[in-house]
């Protein structure tokens, strides 16, 4: 699995430059997206924008930064799920209209964005890019041609089908947009002078600000001269908030709908211990991500928390080896053993997720050949038995080895001594949220929004109830 896409967006009361704040916000979600990165910014007359391939510190620089004039702004980092990996999609995008100008920026997925594009299109509406962004950029200028603010996300919201957190100028007011599940994470922070919305609390936090609260689901926020207004635009009897935000894609540090992600995981890991035990010498995590719960599962068997593997965090996604004979090392760049803490040692590998089973296999063979004497796995999630259409990306449902596998088969696949999946009313317990409101399509291949060909796990919003 890979990240999805992270947003952010800051407005100042007086004349206080936001393009310096909405950097050092990305640079805190760079985990969300490493594809591309953009800002834009109004100064009360004008939009400016800039945006590139890369990572955010190599996207911009200080001179570039300075540039950017405006006391309200909004920021993006990608990973693509829609659309392809390439400048044309980098966001924020802008679109212009009689009545003035928009920037947008997007996480999540829009189960309907081919459908709509083929109605806009045969409306004449040109498109610049392939990302499903555009098409909400589109659909909202649309609306707003005929109504007001209000009236025009919430028509806009009927419309749309799938998760999307978004942040948008209109002009020189910020808009903060949640879908009606909740699927995909919003909060606002109070920063000096002025306010900020972000995918994750750890963005306002790097800015010395306030965490106020979640954006609720299906609600919009205004932001303009120091001041929100908050308008309610759909209720929903349940939500659908993503479960791999705390098993893998949200800071440990950051706060998503109410539960501290830290505190998620410490009791993924000591719930896995209650389901899964066994006895060994160490527990050691996959970094980063399999970090935290690994913790847990070491204070709740007593069993000793040690390091048996180091990342390389300086990697990129782009590294090819020549052959099929370097797979070995290309694992090696990224993880490598300490071996003197694993030589000899029945060792207890804890991981977020089995996707393919393929990264887990040679990451197992490289523990035995550094002298692991047992390797007992114990995952963070459930068994991914469906693909996502919901904003991760993710493998199809061919390539998912739960899929197709019992337990025993991923366990040979893996070549585990032993294999245990925390259970989904143990992920559930552990989270803290009811099930209902929770998205679990991965895990159990009924989704919250209706997909073709897929099954639907609740009773569908209609138009009368927006």
């Amino acid at each position: 699995m890979h990240e999805e896409c992270g947003v952010v967006g800051v407005s100042y009361s007086n004349e206080t430059p936001s393009a310096l704040s909405i950097y050092y916000a990305l640079y805190a979600l760079q985990h969300r997206g490493q594809e591309s990165a953009g800002i834009t910014v109004h100064d009360g007359t004008k939009v400016s924008t800039l945006k590139g391939m890369g990572l955010v510190p190599d996207v911009f620089n200080k001179g570039d930064i300075q540039k950017l004039k405006g006391h309200v702004g909004i920021g993006h980092v990608r990973y693509s799920t829609t659309g392809g990996s390439k400048i044309e999609n980098c966001q924020p995008l802008i679109v212009s209209f009689k009545s003035g100008t928009i920037a947008i920026a997007h996480n999540g997925n829009l189960v309907n964005s081919k459908e709509l594009r083929t109605e806009l299109e045969k409306e004449g509406r040109i498109f610049l890019s392939d990302s499903d962004t555009e098409v909400i950029a589109h659909l909202l200028v649309k609306k707003l041609m005929h109504s007001d603010l209000d009236e025009a996300v919430r028509e806009l919201m009927k419309r749309l089908v799938g998760s999307y957190s978004l942040v948008i100028l209109v002009d020189n007011v910020l808009v903060a947009v949640r879908d009606p599940l909740g699927i995909k994470p919003l909060c606002l922070g109070q920063i000096d002078n002025g306010y900020m919305v972000a995918s994750e609390s750890a963005a306002v936090d790097i800015l010395n600000g306030t965490l106020l609260r979640d954006i609720a689901p299906g609600e919009m926020l205004i932001i303009k001269g120091g001041e929100y207004e908050s308008k309610q635009l759909v209720r929903s009897k349940n939500y659908a908030h993503c479960v791999f935000e705390y098993i893998y894609f949200a800071r440990p540090d950051s706060v998503i709908d109410g539960e501290l992600v830290y505190s998620v995981r410490m009791r993924i890991g000591q719930t896995l211990f209650s389901e899964h035990p066994v006895k060994a010498d160490i527990v050691s995590p996959v970094p980063d991500s399999g970090i935290t719960a690994a913790i847990g599962f070491s204070k709740r068997s007593g069993i000793d928390y040690m390091e048996g593997l180091m990342k390389n965090r300086y990697i990129g996604r782009t590294f090819i080896m020549p052959g099929q004979d370097m797979r070995e090392t290309a694992v090696r760049l990224k993880l490598n053993t300490i071996k003197p803490n694993i030589e000899g040692k029945n060792v207890v590998l804890v991981d977020d997720s089995i996707v393919r089973g393929t990264t887990s296999r040679r990451i197992i063979d490289l523990m035995r050949k550094s002298g692991a004497r047992e390797i007992h796995m114990r995952v963070a999630s459930p068994p991914i038995i469906s693909p996502c259409y919901l904003g991760i990306d993710m493998a199809t449902r061919e390539e998912l080895v739960a899929a197709h596998k019992a337990v025993k088969g991923v366990e040979a696949v893996i070549n585990a001594d032993s294999l245990g999946y925390i259970s989904i009313d143990g992920l559930v317990s552990s989270i803290g949220l009811p099930q209902d409101d929770l998205c679990i399509g991965c895990l159990t291949g009924a989704y919250p929004v209706e997909i073709p060909g897929e099954k639907c796990s609740r009773r569908q919003l209609k138009l009368s109830e927006f």
